[in-house]
């Protein structure tokens, strides 16, 4: 009996899988499912879900409508056969949350976008020790008593010496009976990795280009942490000057006045010079703003920074051009013309929420 209801369980989850696959572009550019994220799970609602029911067969037993009577008699108490506006105590359709695994999203955004798995640079990895349990023996201290071993290991003894009794069966375990689980210690390689966000949060960039950023950061997030076992995540805002927040700051910041985006640049720069040497970390910058730079000497400034220190450094860089109400400025087309036949450097126009598929496919479809 357990084994079919974990059978059935396993069926269930496989419809609900299949049919948040069936739906994945939608729940990408959508941000509900964003607010909903645990530590290591997501709750996704997933609409309209076909429970299978039993059905009446006609061919071997009457069922309704099979008796007599004419058409529209009623077949139940009350002469209502149409609806009512007003409130009822009927249940109605509800929508199923279901949670979901970060790892299992990732796997899911990647057969959706067909992206290839990272191949992490030739850089120095960390290494993790880790005990693994690799056998039995007979010495060892008592909290790694392998309970299960040692009266098997009794019971034997007492039936070959004859003082096993089958109507009252009491094992005794000696010392010679204990068992212990052995282990050795594992070196794990763990590649590191950094992702660093920055985000235009000058007057032009308003709550629903903040939410195109927070939705997307989301989803190249939990591809990144798929990808490597050791990962950490820097945040920096800018309008005219640049500071590194945290990740509730960068979210949640309401600026004004203009955009100097060579602040952010430098900021970043000192960040990875100072705590993440490139021969050390794999590193990934994604930059989001509406383009809107202050004055052309500062865009020429950004592209001198990245073409002399940041793009050394970096696995990817990848900067995300989102429309503002108020249009978009010229900075994607300054990076194009500089850095078009360079591969470490990604541009992607993100016009509205529909966009963010797309981009995160631009972004993330290079596997490097």
């Amino acid at each position: 009996m357990h084994l079919n209801i974990d059978s059935d369980h396993n069926r269930f989850k496989e419809i609900i899988r299949g049919k948040i696959k069936e739906d994945f572009k939608k729940y990408i550019t959508k941000g509900e499912m964003v607010g909903k994220r645990g530590k290591n799970l997501v709750s996704i609602p997933v609409p309209s879900i076909d429970i299978p029911k039993f059905r009446l067969d006609y061919r071997k037993q009457k069922g309704v409508g099979q008796g007599e009577g004419e058409v529209g008699t009623t077949l139940g108490p009350g002469d209502d056969q149409g609806g009512s506006s007003g409130a009822g105590n009927s249940p109605g359709r509800h929508i199923l949350e279901v949670d979901v695994s970060l790892d299992e999203l990732a796997d899911m955004l990647g057969e959706e976008l067909e992206l290839p798995h990272i191949q992490p640079k030739g850089r120095k990895n960390i290494v993790a020790e880790k005990d693994k349990y690799t056998g039995i023996r007979q010495t060892g201290p008592e909290s790694l008593r392998h309970f299960k071993r040692t009266y098997r290991s009794a019971m034997r003894r007492q039936i070959m010496t004859g003082n096993y009794n089958y109507e009252d069966p009491r094992i005794i375990p000696f010392r010679e009976d204990k068992r212990y689980r052995s282990w050795k210690a594992k070196s794990n390689p763990e590649s590191n990795a950094v992702i660093i966000y920055i985000m235009d949060v000058s007057g032009s960039m308003g709550e629903e280009q903040k939410e195109i950023v927070r939705i997307e950061s989301f989803w190249i997030d939990t591809w990144l942490r798929k990808q490597y076992d050791g990962i950490e995540s820097r945040y920096i805002i800018h309008d005219s000057r640049a500071k590194e927040v945290d990740e509730h700051t960068f979210y949640h910041t309401r600026e004004s006045g203009g955009t100097m985006i060579s602040s952010a640049y430098n900021i970043c720069d000192q960040l990875l010079e100072r705590e993440y040497p490139a021969e050390e970390w794999n590193i990934y910058v994604f930059h989001f703003s509406d383009g809107d730079n202050w004055e052309a000497e500062d865009t020429v400034k950004c592209l001198a920074m990245l073409d002399s220190s940041i793009l050394p450094k970096a696995n990817l860089f990848c900067y995300g051009q989102v429309e503002s109400l108020y249009g978009s400025g010229d900075f994607i087309e300054a990076l194009d013309g500089k850095f078009h036949e360079d591969n470490r450097l990604v541009t992607c126009e993100i016009p509205d929420k529909e966009g963010i598929y797309d981009s995160i496919k631009a972004f993330l479809g290079k596997g490097k």
